[in-house]
């Protein structure tokens, strides 16, 4: 990947991050893209990559974004509130979907993907 040394400042002032270290783990990345192809699919090296790279940034660009709506309000916690108002303010489609399954994880206490993607389908169909 590229330096794109500077892009996060204001991280927390550590300048000895390395670039592997602000990026998710290629592996879990990887994991994710393949429940959305067929079994038989490949997906390259470089595709990984950028993909890596862009979930990463959107995580940054979220939270950044939800940390100063909580200075805001002076407070020190970010909540999912705030990272939901960030989703929103983005212009992002899907922050009631978002909302949905975030009551039905506090409901049952269970994260299910194959649910999520069934929310998507009827969320954007209809």
């Amino acid at each position: 990947m590229a330096d794109d040394s500077g892009s996060h400042e204001g991280g927390g002032g550590d300048d000895d991050v390395r670039e592997q270290d602000m990026f998710l783990p290629i592996t879990s990345i990887t994991r994710i893209m393949k429940k959305a192809v067929p079994a038989n699919a490949k997906i390259t090296k470089d595709a990984k990559e950028i993909m890596q790279y862009c979930v990463s940034e959107f995580i940054f660009f979220v939270t950044s974004e939800a940390r100063e709506k909580s200075k805001k309000e002076e407070r020190k916690r970010i909540n999912v509130d705030d990272l939901l108002w960030s989703v929103d303010t983005a212009g992002f489609e899907y922050v009631e979907l978002l909302r949905i399954c975030l009551q039905k994880y506090r409901e049952t206490g269970v994260c299910d993907f194959y649910a999520f993607i069934y929310l998507s389908v009827y969320y954007f169909v209809r």
